[in-house]
This record gives C-alpha cells, structure tokens and sequence, in this order.
C-alpha cells in the first residue's frame, strides 16, 4: 500500500458529503481538477475505486463507505489527540471549529470580537449553515462547538443555554394586522406565511408553535436566509415568523412591525453545544465559558 495523506482523507470526506467534485471544491476553496487529483491518488494508495460515477454525480462504492465510516471515526480521534495536546500549550494559542446555525450569525461575530480581545492568541474557525447541516458537522466530529436555538435529540451531547431566544410574528408596517391588539392565535390562519427552508430551526419552531394552536399554516415561499425573508416581508409578500435578534433594526426603524399575538413572543433559548464524548481544548472550553458567562449580558446590551 502506498503511503496516503490527511488531505486526501479530508478531500474524499467532503466529496462524499457533497456526491460531487464540483461541490466538494467549491467547499474545500480548491478546484475541480485538485479534487480529482486527490481522489485518485488516494484511490491508487489502497488499489480500490472508492468513488464511481452516478450521471452528473458521484456514489460511494462498496469499500468507499467503509472507508468514510471508519475515516469519519478516525478524524474525530485526530481532534481529540489536538486537544490533547493543546492541554501543554495552554490558552497563548490554539484554535476552534465552531459551527453556527444561520440565525445566530446576528450575535455571533460580535461574541467572537470580544472573546478575542480577552484571548487574542485563539483562532476562531466559523461556519454559519442551517440546523440540518450543522448537526451533520457535529455528528462527523467536524467542529467542537456549535451554537443552536435547541439541543438535539437524537445525539448523546452536551447542551448549555448561554442566552434567550425571542421569536414573534412580522409584518410590513401596512398590513392588516399590524395595528390590531391581542390577536388570537387563529386569526394567522387566514394570512400568508413566507418561512425559512425546510432543515431550519426557526421553521421547525414556527412548525411546532402552529400544531400546538391548531392552526394550518399557510406557506406561500421558503426562502434560505433570513435578509430576503424579511425583503419579503417589508414587500407585503406575508408575514413571518423570525427571532426578534434578527430583525431589532427593522423593528427600530419602523420597516417590520411585531404582531400583539396571545402567547407570542415566545421565548426560547441558545444553547452551545458538543458531543459528550468529545475532549474539548483549553480553547474551545474557554470560549464555552464566555458565551455561558457573559454572552447574554452583552446581547442583551446590543439588542
């Protein structure tokens, strides 16, 4: 067997997540051409095809999905021998993979400038998806933390809240409803709803909060970020229903109005989170520290 590396490792991993090159170099900031070199190399290191063809995509043959699973198990020992090793260096340096769903990039960044001021030797990796995607991350030992509006279920993880939450209901200022007082939860029924795609926490959220009411929920589009939800909204497309950290400029400004709703806003929490069994770094446990310590008060302070 011919000697392998661990980008190679890393390159096949991604290709397998994406089903395709093209995608997996678009993640990984490489070409298409450097991808493929990669594959093939690894590929020659074991004497197996570990990709084939699928039309304008990829699968995994028989002996690549054993690869993945036991490359998957192997990476999350690598983090672990990271971290074990950063025990020696301490907090002058070191560095986190974080991963943040979509609607926590409001708070985030503002976190992460005031965390580096107080340890500016720690270098902060960040990638924002949609829950669906940051679960994958964490589930694949991908990142140390992540940042979520809920903890999952169905991984064994540690969840800590650090902040609340608030989710209401927008409108456009002009909208029928906008100036109507203590609205019954019914009276939504009869609206247009422009929600965020499927996989989201919010959408899961504003899903759940309509069963438990009894009431249809009318989805006229899905969109995947919350800016052209609230474009959307402010064109009288319909109404929405959003953390109110995401909008507490529009709400100043008198762009989006929040809808007196029985029972709304509700208030939810955010949590940090990782796998039980992960070894976080003095790093990583650090900047958990912070955002269960301070991260509140300083939102608080910018919203």
């Amino acid at each position: 067997m011919r000697p392998y590396t661990f980008k190679q490792i890393q390159t096949f991993m991604e290709v397998a997540r994406q089903g395709s090159v093209s995608k997996a170099a678009e993640r990984l900031f490489v070409t298409q051409p450097a991808v493929s070199m990669q594959l093939r190399q690894l590929e020659e290191a074991f004497g197996l095809a570990l990709v084939e063809p699928m039309g304008r995509n990829i699968q995994l043959t028989a002996a690549g999905q054993v690869f993945l699973s036991h490359a998957t198990t192997a990476m999350g020992q690598f983090k672990d021998l990271e971290a074990l090793m950063e025990d020696y260096i301490g907090l002058k340096k070191g560095r986190i993979d974080l991963a943040v769903v979509s609607t926590a990039k409001y708070f985030v960044p503002m976190l992460l400038v005031c965390f580096k001021r107080q340890l500016a030797g720690i270098d902060v990796h960040l990638q924002i998806e949609n829950r669906e995607s940051v679960l994958g991350m964490l589930a694949r030992f991908e990142v140390d933390l992540v940042v979520m509006g809920r903890a999952p279920s169905h991984l064994d993880c540690v969840a800590e809240s650090f902040a609340t939450n608030p989710l209401g209901i927008v409108a456009a200022p002009n909208h029928p409803l906008a100036r109507r007082k203590n609205l019954n939860f019914s009276a939504l029924g009869a609206h247009q709803f422009v929600v965020r795609e499927e996989g989201s926490g919010t959408r899961a959220a504003m899903q759940r909060l309509f069963e438990e009411h009894a009431t249809a929920l009318n989805v006229v589009m899905d969109m995947p970020s919350n800016e052209t939800i609230k474009q959307a909204v402010m064109a009288g497309m319909g109404l929405s229903f959003l953390s109110l950290r995401t909008v507490r400029h529009e709400l100043a400004s008198g762009h989006l109005a929040l809808l007196d709703v029985q029972g709304l806003p509700q208030i939810n929490h955010w949590f940090v989170t990782h796998l039980r069994s992960k070894k976080l770094s003095p790093a990583a446990r650090a900047f958990k520290t912070f955002l269960i310590e301070q991260a509140g008060a300083l939102m608080d302070v910018q919203a």
